[in-house]
């Protein structure tokens, strides 16, 4: 870790760190543990966690191919309020992302207008 001695005070097996070696290291865990388990989709399914909410809020409202249109605000908002506490513009994108038949390899929603 560091050179220097222990300074006085300091309980037994605790060490002085660098502020700036911990802030780099711990900066960099956090990024790719975001980069691995968020940003790319999962091998299994080709979906991201918030794809993965969207579809299950849908399931868990009923939304099904053989009922009505719903605004797609009700759908933001059981799957903000739910499962993805994180703001509404991710679910907007990814809810788009999904209705495109050519952004994706099959639409996953059934987008109206």
């Amino acid at each position: 870790m560091t050179d220097q001695p222990t300074p006085p005070g300091l309980p037994e097996g605790i060490e002085p760190v660098s502020i700036i070696e911990e802030m780099q290291r711990s900066y960099l865990d956090y990024a790719m543990s975001v980069i691995v388990s968020r940003a790319l989709p999962d091998v299994r399914d080709g979906l991201k966690p918030v794809h993965r909410r969207i579809l299950y809020a849908m399931h868990e409202g009923g939304f099904h191919w053989n009922r009505k249109y719903v605004k797609s605000s009700r759908i933001v908002g059981d799957v903000m309020g739910k499962y993805h506490p994180h703001g509404d513009a991710a679910i907007y994108d990814a809810m788009v992302r999904m209705a495109q038949d050519w952004s994706m390899r099959l639409p996953l929603i059934d987008g109206q207008g």
